[in-house]
């Protein structure tokens, strides 16, 4: 999602080097776990808005939360702990909906016998971080393969849901490769995101993206078991994301504290296993810039993974990378050019790069035609 103007034009006026300082020390403590010491502290000089809007835009609001519920009371800013505990409150409320709601998709996928998986969402914060309520969550994501994306479609028309109008385009259905489907009669239901894509025109897409639906997990809610991303392709999603958003200039924190949740759970046979399947997909640079992206934000680990990620575009330093990461609106940050980028992922190989630069632009041409404001 992108940023609010009025977030953005906000921040861009700030000098809010602090509190992006601030928002980092706390998601480290975070990471660091139960044991460890408060570290940075509220001081006087710091703005409350700017930590709010910081902490909502990356999603990060409820891992400020708990590492201050760590900090001793009276060191606690009190209107920031009341602003992040309604946001949890919030948090809780959107995620119980989108549960429901995914339950009831499921069950109408499965009486089709439609092949699916879910992405993200409140079963992920459930696997990585043992709380279905770490983030907000208004969107059910589903993965089903070309052929029955169709399929899935009517599934869901049977259950109330309907093509959301911004989504019909070509645009959306050829080149982002998915549709947004909402309820009718002005329900509140969570929005569900039908791919058979995997990543935006721009950067690089896995070669095989049914692997996704052939590697999948089932995880229990409820009593149910849905289907879910394997661990591996749990992180080579959310370094998906980082790249995805990367490209759109948009605040990613929350999907970098996936990568590290993701990451964390994987011994030393399992990374190398991983950086195997990344390499046949292709998305090798892609995963090691998602790794790469955690150590700036969260701080370096040490592993397989975080010294393979190390090199990964060495012409953005750690400043700006961590800044791309967590305030994209910086208009001090030194954007390196998309195409610079793109080449950089796609392992500098010609073949590969010019393939993804050539869709890159069918699908700039295909928006700007089908994708202009309507007229008066």
């Amino acid at each position: 999602m992108a940023l609010p103007e009025s977030s953005y034009e906000r921040l861009r006026a700030t000098d809010c080097a602090d509190e992006i300082a601030y928002v980092r020390a706390c998601l480290r403590l975070y990471f660091a776990g139960p044991a460890a010491s408060a570290g940075e502290t509220w001081t006087p000089g710091l703005s409350d808005a700017v930590v709010t809007d910081i902490a909502r835009l990356n999603k990060v609001g409820t891992f400020v939360l708990k590492a201050l519920s760590r900090t001793p009371t009276h060191e606690r800013p009190a209107e920031l702990f009341q602003w992040l505990e309604t946001y949890r409150r919030r948090t809780v409320s959107m995620n119980a909906a989108c549960l429901m709601d995914s339950i009831a998709i499921h069950e109408a996928l499965l009486d089709r016998r439609i092949d699916f998986v879910f992405l993200k969402g409140p079963f992920q914060q459930h696997l990585l971080y043992d709380d279905h309520f770490m983030k907000p969550s208004g969107d059910i994501d589903i993965l089903v393969s070309p052929a029955g994306f169709l399929k899935a479609r009517e599934a869901l028309r049977s259950i109330g849901y309907e093509v959301s109008g911004k989504s019909r385009s070509v645009w959306w259905v050829r080149f982002l490769g998915e549709q947004h489907m909402i309820r009718g009669n002005g329900s509140k239901s969570s929005t569900v995101d039908l791919h058979y894509r995997l990543q935006q025109p721009g950067s690089p897409s896995p070669r095989d993206a049914d692997g996704f639906l052939r590697r999948k997990r089932l995880v229990e809610i409820t009593g149910a078991e849905v289907p879910f991303t394997s661990a591996a392709d749990t992180l080579m999603l959310a370094c998906i994301s980082v790249a995805k958003a990367l490209f759109n200039r948009e605040p990613c924190a929350g999907y970098v504290c996936d990568i590290r949740a993701s990451a964390s759970r994987l011994g030393h046979a399992d990374q190398q296993r991983v950086l195997d399947a990344a390499v046949s997909q292709g998305l090798e640079d892609t995963l090691l810039l998602g790794l790469r992206s955690a150590d700036v934000l969260l701080g370096g680990t040490g592993t397989l993974l975080s010294e393979r990620a190390k090199p990964i575009l060495s012409r953005i330093g750690n400043e700006d990378l961590l800044n791309m990461v967590i305030a994209p609106w910086l208009s001090s940050l030194r954007w390196p050019q998309r195409r610079t980028v793109l080449w950089e992922l796609c392992g500098r190989a010609p073949v590969r790069y010019l393939s993804e630069a050539g869709w890159a632009a069918s699908a700039d041409i295909s928006r700007r035609i089908f994708e202009r404001p309507a007229g008066p």
